[in-house]
Order: C-alpha cells, then structure tokens, then sequence
C-alpha cells in the first residue's frame, strides 16, 4: 500500500464553489469537481501570478506535485468551459494554513497552523477567557480523498 498524501495548505475555502453555464437548467447539467486545493492552485498561480515554486512553497508540497494539481485544475476547468458543464469546488486534501478562534466575549484570532499544531491554544489572548471555540468557514470538510477521516 502507497503512503497517503501530504495535506496541502490552503489559505481559505472558496466563497462561491458552484459554477454554472447560464441558461442550462440543472437538471440537464453534468458536473466536474474541482478540489480546493486545485482551486488553492489556480489562486496562486493565475490570480496571484507567482511563480510554481512559490505557490509550491505556499501549498507546502513539491513543485511537481504543484505542478500536478495545477494541471489538474486546468484540464477540469477547461472541460467544464468548452463542454458546457457546472464546476462544483469541495472535497480534497487539504488543511487550512491558519485556524481561527473566537472566545465568548467575541474576540477573534488565528494561528498558523504549524503553531496550531505544535500546541493549542489554552486562552484568549486578549482577555485570558478558558471559553473559546475553533471557527470553521462555510463548508469546511476535512476529508481525505481515500475515504479516511482525520
């Protein structure tokens, strides 16, 4: 059995992750997944204009392995525009690169993720409260494209 993949970073979950050709109802549309790293991929690199070895570096993967999901990203793009179908963006593998939080006196603050992991916060930092709860955005799904939850 191959080791399971790395879990790229991703700055944030898209606001919008359906896509659909105007004027085809629905029903009548089939659908390409875009995962949100592949979506990551195409924010780095084609609205952000940096170049695969910092959008590599940003993800925390290879350059190849950027290169891989990128191309990915385009070839199911591309199909979706030039064949008329609905982009849907969910699923994948990936973590978020900071994780935020919010005590019950509504402070809210983020920490990186390779500090989230090292150790987790015990208070708020600006009020010292013990009451606090991590924020997930819209649609935050930790899964891992195996079918194995984290």
């Amino acid at each position: 059995m191959g080791r399971l993949p790395r879990w790229r970073k991703v700055a944030s979950i898209p606001q919008v992750t359906f896509f659909k050709p105007a004027g085809v109802p629905l029903a009548n549309l089939e659908e390409v997944t875009l995962t949100v790293e592949e979506a990551e991929s195409l924010r780095l690199k084609d609205l952000e204009g940096l170049e695969q070895e910092a959008c590599a570096e940003k993800m925390h993967v290879s350059r190849s392995t950027f290169a891989r999901v990128l191309g990915s990203a385009r070839q199911k793009v591309a199909q979706a525009l030039l064949n008329g179908k609905a982009i849907r963006i969910e699923g994948g593998n990936f973590e978020l690169a900071f994780r935020s939080f919010r005590c019950m006196n509504g402070h809210e603050w983020k920490i990186p993720f390779e500090v989230f992991t090292r150790s987790q916060p015990k208070e708020c930092p600006t009020c010292r409260t013990l009451s606090f709860m991590p924020l997930f955005p819209p649609g935050y799904q930790r899964k891992r494209r195996h079918g194995l939850n984290r």
